[in-house]
């Protein structure tokens, strides 16, 4: 199917409807001045029959002496009918010549009417020219509302084509804001949508390039020092407990470096859950499901895991991937930096325009100062990739969704991990 250009559609639909418009009330007009025109003559006719009506009253009238009333171009006769006309008057043409006819009671006991007709040949001519007028000016119109359409047409889509230049001339290498100071008040929604894709664009560029600089400085760091352990180790003939010692080093990096390996591959099903397919899941349910299961991993320390919510049932339609990433990461951090014999809270808050899951723990806190949300950033001493929370927030900005990691503010230490859900193109919140 050959694309159409939107320039052309709306332009000549603008012409065609004005045009249209223009047509109707053209023939409005002239229907409406014609019927003025005639009722004008209509009522001028029997106002003289009346007239007539009433001098005969008074007087001896008879055919003979029946021209009471004359005009250029108006015969006026008694006429004898047996049977009363449905139209009070008719209009005719003969020999070029336009005439209107009206018949008014005279004797209704011997059935005589007045007949009145003139010539309204004048009035025709009239009507003609008022006609050729509409005309005129419909054509004039016509040519003016082509011009308009142009007009419109580019004046709508100058911000549209300002808007496409700006995102053609855009690459990984130039990323800008489109100003909105420029455009009219009804893009500015588009405008902030566009930069606002813009801006999460930017981050993820910046993150993957940050990403493949920490990867390899991860991975390169344990390979130079088991290469430079193995080397030191065979420099010379030493002990089996020495050999073992480098060997339990070798293992101790290998592990490290396949954590690091399967937090990337993690990084991966991420992206390729941007494009799962949202479905509708009961998550009062879910939650209480996935708390269930984490209170395995909680036990282990002796950790008291609980849940609340505010609603009894709450649908929303997302990609449930992408949500398991977020809240499995954000209990899993809780865990392992929350001390034994403490407790964690996970709690549903369905407001009017959003839903908001947020996971408390008794943990020591963390550093604001510090964006964790980057890669191989890591909070305290203990083991990890730092690429955690990385992925939680590119699951979040895949839903449309905002999360964030401060302290608690009610007095007592650790941290609150806050996902806030809002209708977007892959999340429903209902």
């Amino acid at each position: 199917m050959q694309a159409k250009s939107i320039y052309r559609q709306f332009h000549q639909k603008l012409v065609i409807a004005t045009s249209l418009f223009i047509t109707v009330i053209s023939f409005i007009f002239y229907g409406f001045t014609k019927s003025t025109i005639f009722d004008e003559l209509q009522e001028s006719l029997y106002a003289d029959a009346e007239l007539i009506l009433k001098i005969s009253q008074r007087t001896d009238l008879t055919s003979e002496n029946f021209n009471v009333i004359t005009h250029g171009g108006t015969n006026i006769d008694i006429v004898t009918l047996d049977d009363i006309p449905a139209v009070a008057y008719t209009t005719y043409k003969t020999k070029n010549n336009n005439y209107m006819e009206i018949l008014y009671p005279f004797d209704t006991t011997k059935k005589q009417y007045i007949k009145i007709i003139k010539n309204i040949n004048s009035s025709i001519d009239m009507l003609n020219k008022i006609f050729n007028n509409i005309l005129l000016l419909s054509l004039g119109g016509f040519i003016l509302v082509i011009l308009y359409a142009f007009t419109v047409s580019k004046s709508l889509l100058k911000p549209i084509i300002q808007i496409t230049r700006k995102l053609t001339n855009m690459d990984e290498n130039f990323l800008t804001q489109i100003d909105k100071n420029n455009l009219p008040i009804e893009f500015h929604p588009l405008a902030n949508s566009i930069n606002s894709l813009t801006a999460r664009i930017e981050n993820n560029i910046r993150f993957k390039k940050e990403l493949f600089i920490g990867v390899a400085h991860e991975l390169k760091t344990p390979l130079a020092v088991m290469k430079l352990k193995n080397e030191v180790t065979l420099m010379k003939i030493r002990t089996p407990e020495k050999y073992q010692e480098t060997l339990k080093l070798t293992v101790e990096q290998i592990n490290d470096m396949n954590k690091m390996i399967s937090s990337i591959l993690d990084i991966g099903r991420a992206e390729g859950a941007q494009f799962e397919k949202p479905e509708e899941i009961e998550l009062v349910q879910y939650l209480q499901r996935k708390t269930n299961d984490y209170r395995m991993l909680s036990a282990k320390k002796k950790i008291v895991l609980t849940f609340f919510s505010n609603v009894n049932h709450h649908e929303v339609f997302l990609q449930t991937t992408l949500l398991n990433q977020i809240i499995q990461n954000f209990v899993q951090n809780a865990i392992k930096f929350t001390p034994d014999d403490k407790a964690i809270a996970i709690r549903l808050e369905k407001q009017k325009e959003q839903t908001i899951i947020s996971i408390t723990d008794d943990g020591a806190g963390i550093d604001e100062s510090i964006d964790l949300f980057a890669p191989f950033k890591r909070m305290g001493q203990e083991s990890g990739a730092g690429l955690g929370l990385f992925l939680a927030k590119n699951a979040a900005d895949s839903l449309g969704a905002q999360i964030s990691l401060k302290n608690r503010t009610d007095g007592n230490s650790g941290c609150v991990a806050t996902l806030i859900l809002r209708d977007s193109p892959t999340c429903k919140v209902t």
